[in-house]
């Protein structure tokens, strides 16, 4: 929020009085007039935009002092361009006064008057309008205006491109089109600015032009590109660097441009209007007669042919080199732009690519050009039936394997596989195996890239990889451990003389360990569903609950666990999500000890134990002997109460006839028996040392799932009823140790009373306790065999007229 100070001057300027606002409009109309403006002018400006944008209403300035703002529109400090911007954006013109650019005074505008111009459009009329004018602008001569006046033109095309494509028309794109082919193909080759040859009668008339140079050196030989240096550019120089920058954002988005009669003429002017023609792009003279579309895509195509040769060479500067994986990035993305629109020209692109990617796949400081060439073997290495088998391994392999901590990389490559997801997920057979691999980004910087993985994990989860996909989110936080070891143990010296050693480090080194290291640090799914020595890991990675990665990580766990459930219904069958909830009762136990996360993870097992049990009840039978084993164990009643009263109460639910015809008898008694010494055990004696009383949830769920189960095998029923009838007596000699609070007692005997009463009409206990669907769910106004859709039908007839 605001700071103090910042609220303060927000209330003066809301509480100003007309009075003293027009004073002060006096007071800076005359400090404008000026020729020499200071921190005062500077400080007034500052104040007027707090008035004005303080609050909702929008104000008019006096005719004068609008006219004094508007004009330091043009001045040449910069930071008086910026402050009259924001004050004209925070009013409306005076009548006659609009901000308003003919073809003379836009050889003016700049990038903060174009802001301007752009937010006082009120209509699409208003920008088509100012298209056309900025595209007349472009038609004029160096000479006809000062340098530099055409630079800021292409940006606010470009700006009105992303808000409003339909405003251009197809004359507008057949027009910058031509002038885009003229920038990028044919800008000077020679340096500007007038490059002094040196000796002593040197001047204006001794001057010879330089050629620009290549990063490496030597002299350029072919045309001007953005990989080209000199000590001055010359103006259509920095057009042609313009227009490379938008030129990706021109290629996919001109097609969206208003229908038109398209006026495009076969006849390029640009093709001999003063173009330097270099000896290597001649290649074909056809090009002059194609369309201005096409033209622009075989002029884009050698562009980018030429800086992939540029990038070849050796920069002599540091941040030449990053400008050269710059424009690789950009010189691939265009050619995947211009392939996609012509087929043709991928059998022309592809040699080129992928011998780029032989060049650069062995040097993952590249990793970040490497992405759009596996967008472009994607994209069309079905069409040239080119192997693209060492491309996945490289993105899916050694990219998270060795690049997991680059935040750069991991968001261009999560971007890549949202937007590719259904092509990957169609065509590449390594993406839904490469989770433990892609997962590692997410164990590393879990709150930067939680979002990118909501959208992904569906994708992952498929019958072949469901189990293993499970034990790989549950042991995300270690895997985030390891991961963090890893580094460190690159880092820091094996003995660190003197210092607090890591016991989890010391164990990440050792050879003893190495294998479960090995196994959490896996590049792909298919080498077992987890690990053997799960409880050994835990205990070497104790000390390591605490740190904040690992804490992050584990907290985003219990999300992605929800939306596997909830994608893994979809693609399993029921032998599936058996071996599922087998998992889920197993791992219950053996997750790393993090405050707060096995809470969390038991409550979403819990959730989605019932979904799938009510989904599938013949899961219960099922698993009968894992669940039975799970809720006879005393101890989880204590340390388990979430999940152990959930399989409690599935049991009770769902161990019946009507749920699967295979429960027998003998298998209801077996659980009860189970149940019942569970029940008699944390009710007749205190809680082991160091642990709370049971919740008194746990309690009353086994005495309703003891009730369930006897009233479909009624031999069980006396056994019930006594315990029941005893617990009452117990109650009545005051406290009990088992139960701590009154009123959790009292709602238990309760409970107990209400089953006892139920239970000695075994018929109504049983239509009560376990009722059949028909009661549960009713449709009685769809059933045509009974009387109440005749009443419906009745009624509805009579409260409307005939």
């Amino acid at each position: 929020m605001y700071a103090h100070s910042s609220e303060s001057l927000i209330k003066q300027a809301r509480e100003i009085q007309e009075s003293e606002l027009q004073k002060f409009h006096s007071r800076l109309g005359k400090l404008l007039q000026g020729k020499e403006l200071g921190h005062e002018a500077v400080d007034s400006l500052q104040r007027l935009h707090i008035i004005l944008s303080a609050t909702k209403y929008t104000r008019t300035l006096p005719p004068e002092l609008h006219k004094r703002v508007k004009a330091l529109l043009s001045s040449p400090a910069e930071q008086f361009q910026v402050l009259s911007s924001a004050v004209l954006r925070e009013t409306l013109p005076p009548s006659g006064q609009e901000l308003n650019y003919n073809q003379d005074n836009f050889l003016q505008l700049n990038s903060h008057a174009a802001a301007l111009l752009l937010s006082q459009a009120g209509s699409r009329a208003d920008l088509s309008s100012l298209c056309a004018q900025l595209l007349r602008s472009l038609e004029s001569r160096q000479s006809e205006g000062p340098a530099n006046s055409l630079t800021h033109t292409l940006p606010i095309l470009n700006t009105i491109l992303t808000h409003s494509p339909d405003c251009l028309t197809e004359d507008h794109v057949t027009l910058l089109s031509k002038k885009l082919v003229d920038w990028l193909r044919y800008a000077s080759i020679t340096q500007g600015g007038g490059v002094p040859s040196g000796g002593f009668f040197t001047g204006p008339r001794s001057r010879q032009p330089v050629p620009t140079a290549e990063l490496d050196g030597t002299v350029s030989g072919d045309f001007f590109t953005v990989l080209c240096v000199g000590q001055g550019f010359t103006e259509d120089q920095w057009m042609n660097v313009y227009s490379f920058s938008m030129l990706r954002h021109w290629l996919l988005t001109y097609h969206s441009v208003s229908n038109g009669n398209n006026t495009a003429d076969t006849d390029d002017r640009s093709e001999v209007d003063g173009s330097v023609v270099s000896m290597v792009s001649a290649t074909s003279s056809s090009s002059r007669l194609l369309p201005p579309k096409e033209r622009l895509r075989e002029k884009a195509f050698q562009y980018c042919q030429r800086l992939i040769e540029q990038s070849d060479r050796k920069a002599h500067k540091r941040t030449d080199t990053d400008l050269q994986k710059a424009c690789l990035v950009e010189a691939v993305c265009i050619l995947d732009c211009v392939c996609g629109e012509d087929a043709s020209l991928v059998y022309r692109t592809f040699p080129c690519i992928k011998a780029l990617f032989g060049r650069l796949s062995s040097d993952l400081s590249f990793a970040r050009v490497l992405l759009p060439i596996a967008q472009f073997y994607l994209n069309h290495g079905e069409m040239a039936a080119v192997d693209c088998e060492c491309v996945w391994k490289l993105v899916f392999g050694r990219f998270p394997a060795e690049l997991f901590n680059n935040q750069f990389l991991a968001h261009e490559l999560l971007r890549f596989l949202r937007l590719n997801l259904e092509s990957l997920q169609l065509r590449v057979p390594q993406y839904s195996h490469s989770f433990p691999n892609l997962l590692k980004f997410l164990a590393w910087d879990s709150p930067a890239v939680v979002d990118d993985f909501v959208d992904l994990l569906p994708s992952l989860v498929t019958a072949g990889t469901a189990v293993e996909l499970l034990h790989t989110l549950l042991d995300l936080p270690c895997l985030s451990a390891t991961l963090v070891l890893q580094v460190r143990s690159t880092c820091l010296p094996i003995s660190e003389p003197g210092g607090r050693g890591l016991l989890s480090l010391d164990a990440f080194r050792s050879q003893s360990f190495r294998g479960l290291f090995l196994f959490l640090l896996r590049g792909e799914a298919g080498s077992g569903d987890t690990i053997d020595r799960l409880s050994t890991l835990h205990e070497l990675l104790a000390e390591t609950a605490d740190w904040s990665r690992v804490v992050q990580c584990a907290q985003t766990v219990p999300v992605l666990l929800h939306i596997f459930f909830n994608t893994v219904i979809a693609v399993a069958d029921e032998k599936l999500l058996a071996h599922l909830v087998q998992v889920m009762l197993e791992r219950s136990s053996l997750l790393l000890n993090i405050p707060k996360y096995n809470k969390e993870i038991h409550r979403v097992f819990s959730s989605h134990l019932l979904r799938l049990c009510k989904l599938h009840p013949s899961l219960v039978v099922d698993q009968s002997h894992e669940l039975l084993e799970f809720a006879g164990a005393t101890a989880k009643v204590y340390s388990k109460e979430e999940i152990y009263t959930h399989v409690v109460w599935v049991l009770g639910e769902y161990l019946s006839v009507s749920c699967d015809s295979r429960c027998s008898v003998k298998l209801i008694t077996s659980c009860f028996e189970t149940l019942e010494a569970v029940l008699f055990e944390i009710t007749s004696s205190a809680p082991p040392p160091g642990a709370d009383c049971p919740v008194p949830r746990v309690v009353t769920s086994l005495m309703s799932a003891l009730a369930k189960l006897a009233s479909r095998s009624h031999d069980l029923i006396p056994r019930v009823s006594l315990f029941l009838s005893k617990l009452r007596t117990v109650t009545r000699g005051g406290p009990v140790a088992w139960c701590s609070d009154e009123e959790d007692l009292v709602a238990i005997v309760t409970r107990g009373e209400e089953l006892w009463s139920l239970l000695k009409a075994p018929g109504v206990a049983q239509s009560v306790l376990t009722p059949p669907a028909l009661v549960t769910s009713p449709q009685w106004h769809r059933d045509t065999n009974v009387a109440m859709l005749l009443r419906l039908r009745a009624l509805t007839n009579l409260t409307h007229s005939q």
